[in-house]
């Protein structure tokens, strides 16, 4: 039976002794049906049996049940209460005072009317209330003083949708919260929430009227979303958590920045307080290299809790672009990377109480944006699960100047979490002990059952989505309530000095060291302004030097434990044949090929002390068959990866295949690398232009983070990308848009053509972890050339060698004086131009695989222009269409760096708007064509050859 035919059916408001008696008339149903009145049978043939549980013998001793349920009549009332409570339950939220502004327009819904079942009052007062709610307290005494109360709980200020839960566990420990009375808050708390709403309001107000018309996308109207954060934060803590990530677009992230992680005020106002530039020349700007800065609402910042000395936890508000929800995943990232002890070999050992995530969502954005699906979709997931994070919607029910029922299809900006069976809280935000209480129920639901957990937080929008923003034009009757609706803070005042909780001298009190605090702040901002104030400076930094070649010898021992299998593996026989031939590849005359490069470079990393994460859609297997790096017994299903168990391993190693999703799982990784610096972490898109869906990351995070926030991240982006006849789609992973995304050093992009390559670069990426060097790297990715022997390379060059950034073609230019073309390529490309060489006769050309393609190896190609002295043409040869690849990028540079004599010219594929053909023949074609162009000899021609 699913959850809705659960709610539906006359059982499931039966517990305890009501439930084993009518357990009992079924047993008696079974034996002979007309042992029983007719009512039972007809519930019997239309539901069939009751739910197991609950023993019947409890059953008989309690003579008002039996009697109740053994007359007909009574029973048919009895059921149709149990119904009545159901549809309280079930849709309740319907008629609750949810909306701040719509507190005098009754809600309603026949769902919770006793008329809509047949009752009356004084048939539900005949009813004992122990029939229809199992556990009521000890003053409900009847089945109308069961509803009305049950009424009162689900439709006041607190709305709950638990009816989705499948598990009937977690929805009955829900329920028995929600009805639960105990909740209540102490004189001191009371004082405290009142205290802080005052704070977010005068900050709010004092930077409304100091800094008139700049933006700050006030928090107003979802005040309590600071208490709130603060409540979840201290219930956190207090149980052990060390960590507390906090992900948020800009509503209201001033007063979270203010309130929560406690940013000084007076930096806050700084980044205000904007004195007249003087200078008219961009050169005299105090602009430091690598670093521009972002506006003040989008900066993250970090607070530690101490407890003297000592640090018992930090909270880190995560910087975030103006791209709303894509900074969810990033955080989820975050914590599952605070979560795991990296130190040890085999997966990384998880703790789910060490770090708590907190998402702030918009109302709109929730069910607008894909990435908020595709984030949720992560929780239960093995390789992206944290034990559940606490959403939160500010919701002020507007996005922009667009209304409910134009941004969205369903009643609630939360609907999207039902179908990943999150329990769902809508509360008013105008009840600041309403919303704490749901704080409360979200976090002991999350520590018991490690799930996410969604609180809607309703308010309104004080101002327009700005606050040079006019709503007035768009929302006018929105805001002619907003006018003369008092601040939540009033509002709660008011409650507390009716209750006498808090007297009107300690309110003002709270009001007048609030504004002499905000004042403090800005005449001390206004004192710092007036010195000299310079933006981080960071270093213009070459590649990193180091060693990353490896002893044959270790090598050789390395690769043995590599193909060792635990005692009673069965492996699938064709895969082991494979593998095994990777005993044999380190020895003379034999050549390591992709794969088995790759896996090496992993267990020496490992070796080294330094964790990897590794993910992707298909990461494990690998998508072209190729990696195998996680093996499933063939008997079993059993996983093992050789990496867990290699004795030299001295670090964690995690691989996972990730869901079908690129934009949240390479912001995942994103976050899992910022936040734990010291790892490798490595995303793999199935084919390169996968990553297209996921470019905001890149945009936004990836190549731009450093810039504007500080942030470092190593991330390695493994992107397979080659012109193999495979059509427009799986060709190219769009080398050029990460080419035109290069500058300052942001991170380094290259195109290999050989195993060994790999091997070093991935090496000397894990040794600048953790150092001023780090950076990401895109990287594309080899398709066939995975089992081209021409990109495999023997031993010596990986226990010798070392990553060079320009690789020159073996057998070519060894007649300096003769050279006349230079070719210069990339990739897949210069194995094709290898394998189609003349044997002789090719004296007049050398070939340079330029394999770092940014930042460009411009002193390598300078050293290669000046050696070969009489060169005429200096030529860029690529296999993806003139607008793409990397020649509008190489282009200027090449111009830059070559001869004064030397024509600079392309060879390849014509402008296009599609990457590649559909036909595999018109490929053939093409690339045949690119081949011997470039290698016979004729001077290239604008006009007559130049568009293939």
């Amino acid at each position: 039976m699913n959850t809705d035919d659960w709610h539906d059916s006359p059982w499931s408001s039966y517990y305890g002794p009501n439930l084993g008696y009518v357990q009992e008339q079924y047993e008696r149903y079974l034996s002979d049906p007309e042992s029983v009145n007719s009512t039972f049978r007809e519930l019997f043939a239309a539901w069939g049996a009751p739910p197991a549980g609950g023993a019947a013998a409890a059953v008989s001793g309690s003579a008002s049940v039996s009697g109740a349920l053994n007359d007909p009549a009574a029973l048919k009332k009895t059921i149709a209460a149990h119904k009545l409570v159901s549809g309280i339950r079930r849709y309740g939220h319907l008629a609750a005072n949810i909306y701040p502004l719509e507190e005098d327009q009754k809600r309603g819904t026949s769902k919770t009317d006793p008329a809509t079942y047949g009752l009356t009052k004084a048939d539900l007062a005949s009813i004992p209330a122990s029939l229809i709610w199992d556990n009521a307290p000890s003053d409900i005494v009847n089945g109308w003083d069961a509803v009305q109360r049950l009424t009162e709980i689900y439709t006041s200020k607190t709305a709950y949708e638990f009816s989705h839960i499948q598990d009937e566990d977690e929805l009955n420990w829900l329920t028995r919260q929600a009805e639960a009375s105990s909740f209540s808050m102490t004189r001191e708390e009371r004082a405290e929430v009142l205290e802080r709403l005052i704070q977010v309001e005068q900050f709010e107000s004092y930077l409304h009227k100091t800094f008139a018309g700049q933006k700050r996308f006030s928090i107003e109207g979802v005040d309590m979303l600071v208490p709130s954060m603060e409540a979840a934060i201290r219930l956190a803590v207090s149980d052990g958590a060390k960590d507390v990530l906090v992900g948020m677009a800009h509503r209201g992230r001033l007063s979270v920045l203010a309130h929560v992680l406690n940013k000084p005020y007076e930096k806050i106002m700084g980044e205000f307080y904007h004195p007249p530039l003087t200078v008219t020349d961009p050169a005299e700007l105090e602009i430091s290299f690598g670093f521009s800065g972002d506006v003040k609402y989008h900066q993250g910042w970090k607070h530690q809790i101490k407890d003297g000395d000592k640090v018992k936890a930090t909270i880190t508000l995560a910087n975030n672009p103006s791209h709303l929800e894509v900074v969810d995943p990033v955080v989820e990232g975050f914590s599952r990377a605070a979560q795991e002890d990296r130190t040890q070999p085999g997966f990384p050992r998880q703790d789910f109480s060490k770090a708590l995530a907190i998402s702030v969502h918009g109302d709109a954005a929730f069910p607008g944006e894909g990435v908020v699906t595709e984030t949720l979709n992560l929780n239960n997931l093995r390789g992206y699960t944290n034990g559940g994070t606490l959403h939160i919607i500010a919701n002020n029910r507007l996005g922009f100047t667009t209304n409910p029922e134009d941004s969205r299809s369903t009643l609630y900006s939360s609907d999207v979490a039902k179908g990943f069976e999150i329990p769902i809280i809508h509360v008013n935000a105008d009840d600041p002990e309403a919303c704490i209480a749901a704080v409360k129920i979200a976090y002991e639901y999350r520590k018991l059952f490690k799930k996410d957990f969604v609180i809607d937080l309703i308010g309104y929008r004080r101002y327009g989505h700005n606050e040079g923003d006019d709503p007035d034009a768009t929302q006018p009757l929105v805001y002619g309530k907003v006018r003369n609706r008092p601040t939540v803070a009033t509002l709660y005042a008011d409650r507390l000095l009716a209750a006498g909780a808090v007297t009107q001298e300690q309110v003002d009190a709270m009001k007048r060291h609030s504004t002499e605090r905000l004042q403090k702040a800005y005449e001390q901002m206004r004192e710092e302004a007036a010195h000299d104030h310079h933006l981080p400076v960071f270093p213009v930094l070459s590649d990193l030097q180091v060693s990353t070649a490896v002893p044959l010898e270790q090598l050789r021992e390395l690769n043995q434990e590599l193909l060792k299998r635990p005692e009673g593996f069965t492996e699938y026989s064709k895969l082991s044949r494979i593998l095994q031939r990777r005993g044999s590849m380190l020895d003379e005359g034999e050549k390591v090929d992709w794969a088995l490069a790759e896996t090496l470079a992993f267990a020496t990393i490992l070796a080294d002390g330094t964790p990897i994460r590794l993910t992707g859609q298909d990461s494990e297997r690998g998508t072209f068959a190729h990696r195998h790096i996680m093996l499933n017994d063939y008997k079993t299903g059993e996983k093992f990866s050789p990496l867990h168990a290699l004795p030299q391993a001295k670090a964690s190693f995690a691989v996972h295949n990730s869901p079908l999703t690129e934009t949240a799982v390479l912001a995942f990784e994103y976050g899992y690398n910022v936040f734990s610096p010291e790892t490798l972490v490595m995303w793999e898109a199935q084919f390169g232009d996968f990553a297209n869906m996921a470019q905001s990351i890149f945009d936004q995070f990836i190549s731009a983070s450093r810039s504007k926030w500080g942030e470092k991240s190593n991330l390695v982006v493994l992107l397979p990308h080659g012109f193999e006849g495979q059509g427009p789609e799986h060709s190219s992973a769009r080398l050029e848009r990460y080419l035109q995304m290069s500058a300052e050093n942001n991170w380094t992009v290259a195109h290999l053509s050989s195993s060994a390559q790999y091997f070093h670069l991935l090496r000397r990426q894990a040794a600048q972890l953790g150092t001023e060097h780090a950076r990401p790297l895109i990287l594309m990715t080899p398709k066939s050339l995975l089992r081209n022997p021409r990109a495999a390379a023997p031993a010596i060059q990986f226990s010798e060698g070392s990553f060079q950034p320009v690789l020159a073609q073996p057998g070519l230019g060894m007649q300096e004086k003769e050279v006349k073309r230079l070719i210069l390529c990339s990739g897949k490309v210069a194995i094709d131009l290898e394998e189609a060489l003349p044997a002789e006769g090719m004296e007049w050309l050398h070939i340079l695989r330029v394999e770092q393609l940014y930042p460009l190896p411009q002193k390598e190609i300078k050293a290669a222009f000046d050696r070969y002295k009489n060169v005429e043409e200096i030529v860029w040869v690529q296999e993806e269409p003139k607008n793409m690849g990397a020649w509008t990028y190489m282009e200027p540079r090449l111009r830059e760096l070559a001869p004064q004599k030397a024509a600079v010219r392309y060879i390849g594929r014509p402008d296009r708007s599609s990457p590649a053909a559909g036909s595999p023949d018109v490929h053939a074609v093409e690339q045949k064509w690119i081949v011997n162009t470039a290698l016979n000899g004729e001077a290239y021609v604008k006009g007559v050859k130049a568009n293939v």
